[in-house]
């Protein structure tokens, strides 16, 4: 009969031996004015957490119902400038819109959001929000001109990353401060975007003027020929083409959170659109009762000044 092998009790290595991380790299901790960068003298844990960080910035553009074909075209203008949105169906405009569109953005994997509100197809509101945790803008549209309308000869590349130029009055107050943050957040295409073609060739640009936000966007214009071809750093050939669409924002409250929560900042000069009309009913209305007053006036004054009879008023009349 055969003997049973003794078995030795070898070392368990192998048990020991922790297993390399293949975890994604963490992302950075992010502030209220964007990421903030790791300290210069702390070293990476491991060659994953020294991977750079890649920006995955998606945008969710939307829109209520009855909505007007103007405002439409606006929304479909901003899309085609933006290769990192995503177009979803309209939501319903009312008091839960926002927990519907905190659920939508969740489950398309979006970070940011533009949604244009209309309301008695008149009056276009639109709200930028970044999500989940806010905060959101709400501002009101006005001096809206798409690109069919305007006809403009700028052309460039659907696409490209555009350059985002801000005016100096963004940086004197803290509300505008984070006003710019969140337009370069949305409005700036992520590096190595899957629909993104690696060129600059036009320029976003913002400006403060009267207390509006006004959107330009402008091709980037070059003389390149076989003969006369421009060296690299000359920009006094170079020349700005607009090219369409043209709106402005004037901003009504920045909320703490997304599309909701404390107020953070409220416009105080904002007049809303109603009370606008409002006003001019009143003066259209104001405009009438003084014809009226006018008529009673002079209806009075008649009354009280009769004209005397004329003694040669029937001398003719035989004849």
């Amino acid at each position: 009969m055969a003997k049973k092998r003794k078995r030795t009790d070898a070392p368990v290595e192998a048990a020991g031996a922790e297993k390399p991380d293949d975890s994604a790299p963490e992302r950075p901790p992010r502030t209220l004015f964007g990421f903030k960068d790791p300290a210069p003298d702390a070293e990476p844990a491991s060659a994953a957490a020294a991977a750079p960080f890649r920006n995955k910035e998606k945008v969710l553009i939307t829109c209520s119902r009855r909505i007007t074909y103007r405002y439409r075209h606006l929304m479909q203008d901003i899309l085609s400038l933006l290769p990192h949105a995503k177009k979803d169906s309209k939501v319903e405009s009312k008091q839960s819109k926002g927990n519907a569109l905190n659920e939508l953005l969740e489950l398309r994997s979006c970070s940011s959001c533009l949604f244009f509100e209309c309301r008695k197809q008149k009056d276009l509101y639109l709200w930028m929000v970044k999500s989940p945790g806010g905060p959101s803008v709400k501002f009101l549209v006005n001096a809206v001109h798409t690109m069919e309308e305007l006809k403009l000869t700028g052309n460039h590349l659907k696409g490209s990353r555009p350059l985002l130029t801000f005016s100096t009055n963004f940086d004197e107050q803290p509300h505008w401060m984070l006003v710019k943050e969140m337009i370069t957040q949305i409005f700036a295409t992520p590096k190595d975007h899957r629909k993104a073609k690696p060129f600059h060739d036009h320029v976003f640009a913002f400006s403060i003027v009267d207390g509006h936000v006004w959107f330009r966007n402008y091709q980037i214009s070059v003389p390149h020929n076989e003969i006369d071809k421009v060296d690299k750093g000359g920009l006094d050939k170079m020349t700005l083409i607009e090219v369409g669409p043209r709106f402005c924002l004037n901003p009504i409250k920045i909320f703490g959170g997304s599309f909701g929560g404390p107020t953070w900042y409220e416009n105080p000069y904002y007049i809303s659109p109603n009370q606008i009309r409002a006003l001019e009913k009143r003066q259209k209305a104001g405009k009438y009762v003084k014809k009226v007053k006018a008529k009673v006036r002079r209806k009075m004054h008649e009354m009280e000044n009769t004209l005397e009879p004329d003694e040669f008023a029937e001398l003719w009349k035989g004849e």
